[in-house]
């Protein structure tokens, strides 16, 4: 234990500040040239996306052997409301043998074809993904779309399917990286000099989450070039966010209580020796649990989600380690200056005592029961929106906030062409069984597919590809894929596959809601297990995460009001409620052990409601300054053109600062004042009962 305390308290040593400062400033300079190369291993394919055992992500794999696998189809469509005239036809096909011209697009590209009511024509350009993946559509099509629109005298012309689709997105996610790093950046300084109010000490929390951004960075790049962790634009992008958010709030809760113990320590490095050891343990606890809650992402079925757990879990230990390393380091190499103007001077009085929080403590304290009573119900009667959720997935055209050029054409593709085109149901069966499948399929005809092909055969395998009549991104066109499989898993011996867009979709959203069942019970146990230790008592944990949940529920509930009637969006994506749920009870629980682990430290001297009175004081401004930091970094995601990027950020950012303005500092503080020594138990301290009277200071009482 001594050797453990002597390594915690290295930081803040005469001289071994220096010799940890030392190897931060090495390892960035292995480290740092390898952050830049993340982006680069990011695998944004959909089988790196979707669950292993799925149907469709068996296809994917298969189909290889009969089609590109690496290869997006654009549909080109034009229409004119008053017929296609001869020199429409002619030049929409003088633009198929242009679009053949184009860089990364496989031709020659077939002639268009018209709809059956003559107002609109179609060719489908197929574009090569095998050197440079996604990065090649957006090029790609802004050439195809900018010939197909040259010159079109009054027919419309518009660019969609996957590739369209695809092309869209990736500019989307074009610069995601550069703009929420900069942008939280931005937020993380103007709350830093708002919180301090000094020029100086912002900078030395802000480097340090950015070094830290940086070595997560190279670490997370290692991984996945040489251990197969699977990265993607998502995961990055919320590694950006969690990092930089959770970093600096470790660094307030560190900093508070260093300044703190400067005004009972002469010396500096004894003041900093202290602060490790009275707020190390919350902030170890506090990381540990956030960490601990995105690893039971690993059980997921989606890969997407399970590969998201280690990236997270990763970037939130390496900012801990720096917040209780480098961070410690600097602020004792520079001294007492950096706190510049206000410089917490040996012996002065601390001011939390009589601040904002501990008159807040003070007006619980004088009704508790009630107050903790009415919030809960407050916080119950917000959570009722959430039986107005509609967590079944986002359509194409609702994954915008945008209306992208690829969803006009699909609008007109769904006017004059089976919905389905370019989007086929794809179909993979033993060669034995290929007639007996498309046989199987054809009796679908007409209801819910069309167009089903001959099999053809390769390696022992049978390919059979039909046209869904339904848009490929609504309920009607996944039934029909239910159908689709229920029709050739019955045919003997086919051992059949049904796959394509509409079949991804669909296992995705069966793979979501199953994550959702085991992941959220599995991250409550987690939770309330490190709480156990942490705390050693039973209730006061189970006290905790009954008041984070419930903390959830009302973001998710004014939540899905605001997407429905603020916001008009179409819905919420199939992982909305798993993410928003992991990083809210895992973070949002951070403030209570924050809170907690200071309650039952003054407890021990005061008894459980005045120790609750004074952690609360203690605490509630660097927790309010956390959680505005916090709720902020999220509340960037909402700022992006990715409903599902912007859904996640604004409830996280609702749903941190319910957990930083009411949850820990209203209904926690409440039952516990309410609860008294019963919150320890079975601990000894649950025997030691607070006297009738709290301990309210005089100044507090007389507001």
């Amino acid at each position: 234990m001594n050797l453990v305390r002597r390594l915690a308290a290295a930081p803040a040593g005469r001289r071994s500040k220096w010799v940890v400062l030392a190897v931060w400033i090495i390892a960035l300079l292995v480290l740092g040239p390898l952050s830049g190369k993340l982006t680069g291993a990011e695998n944004n394919d959909n089988a790196s996306w979707l669950p292993s055992s799925a149907e469709s992500t068996k296809v994917l794999n298969l189909q290889g052997q009969f089609v590109s696998i690496e290869s997006a189809p654009a549909v080109v469509v034009y229409s004119r409301d008053s017929g296609i005239t001869p020199a429409d036809t002619a030049k929409a096909t003088q633009d198929a043998t242009a679009f053949a011209q184009i860089a990364h697009v496989i031709g020659p590209v077939a002639p268009p074809h018209p709809s059956t009511d003559g107002k609109a024509l179609q060719s489908v350009v197929m574009i090569d993904m095998s050197k440079g993946g996604w990065n090649n559509l957006g090029p790609a099509v802004d050439k195809i779309r900018s010939i197909a629109t040259a010159g079109d005298q009054g027919m419309t012309a518009h660019v969609g399917g996957p590739g369209g689709y695809g092309a869209d997105q990736s500019k989307a996610f074009a610069g995601i990286d550069g703009t929420l790093l900069y942008s939280t950046l931005g937020v993380v300084i103007v709350l830093l000099l708002l919180t301090y109010r000094s020029p100086t000490l912002w900078l030395l929390p802000l480097l340090s989450s950015g070094l830290a951004l940086t070595a997560a960075q190279a670490v997370i790049y290692l991984l996945a070039a040489h251990a197969g962790l699977t990265v993607n634009g998502q995961s990055q992008g919320i590694l950006t966010v969690l990092v930089i958010g959770a970093g600096t709030d470790y660094a307030l809760l560190l900093v508070a209580r260093y300044r703190e113990e400067l005004r009972r320590h002469e010396d500096r490095h004894e003041a900093m020796a202290e602060a490790l050891h009275r707020a190390g343990p919350a902030i170890l606890a506090s990381a540990a649990t956030v960490a601990v809650s995105m690893l039971c992402l690993m059980v997921a079925e989606m890969n997407s989600t399970s590969g998201l757990g280690p990236v997270c879990a990763i970037g939130v230990l390496v900012a801990l380690l720096a917040m209780i390393t480098l961070l410690p380091a600097l602020l004792v190499i520079c001294g007492r200056w950096v706190f510049w103007p206000v410089r917490p001077s040996f012996g002065t009085a601390e001011p939390t005592e009589t601040g904002l929080w501990a008159k807040v403590g003070g007006g619980i304290a004088r009704r508790p029961r009630i107050v903790w009573i009415g919030t809960a119900l407050a916080l119950g009667a917000l959570a009722l929106g959430m039986f107005g959720l509609k967590a079944d997935g986002l359509s194409s055209a609702g994954s915008f906030s945008t209306k992208p050029d690829s969803v006009a054409a699909q609008t007109v593709i769904d006017a004059h062409f089976p919905a389905g085109t370019g989007s086929p149901l794809r179909v993979i069966a033993n060669a034995s069984a290929g007639d007996q499948v498309a046989a199987a399929l054809g009796r679908l005809d007409g209801h819910g597919l069309t167009g089903v092909t001959a099999p053809v055969d390769r390696n022992g395998l049978a390919y059979v590809t039909a046209t869904l009549t339904s848009s490929p991104d609504s309920t009607a066109a996944e039934n029909t894929v239910d159908a689709a499989r229920a029709a050739v898993h019955a045919v003997p011996g086919a051992n059949a596959y049904v796959g394509g867009d509409t079949a991804v979709r669909l296992d995705v959203q069966r793979a979501s809601n199953h994550d959702n069942q085991v992941i959220i019970p599995l991250v409550l146990v987690v939770v309330l297990v490190i709480l156990g230790l942490l705390l050693r008592a039973v209730i006061a944990p189970i006290v905790l995460i009954l008041t984070v949940v419930l903390s959830f529920a009302a973001a998710l509930g004014v939540s899905a009001l605001a997407f429905t009637h603020l916001f008009h969006f179409e819905g919420e994506d199939n992982a909305f409620p798993l993410f928003v749920f992991v990083f809210l009870v895992a973070l949002g629980i951070d403030y209570n052990i924050f809170l907690m682990t200071r309650v039952r430290e003054e407890s021990v001297k005061h008894g459980t409601r005045n120790g609750a009175l004074a952690g609360l004081a203690a605490t509630g401004g660097v927790i309010t300054s956390a959680g505005l930091i916090l709720a902020s970094t999220f509340g960037v995601l909402g700022t992006l053109p990715i409903v599902g990027f912007a859904e996640i950020g604004f409830a996280v950012c609702l749903g941190v600062l319910l957990d930083t303005f009411v949850v820990r500092s209203v209904l926690v503080t409440a039952l516990a004042m309410d609860l008294d020594h019963r919150l320890w138990w079975p601990s000894g301290l649950s025997r030691r009962r607070t006297e009738s009277r709290i301990e309210i200071p005089e100044e507090v009482a007389a507001t």
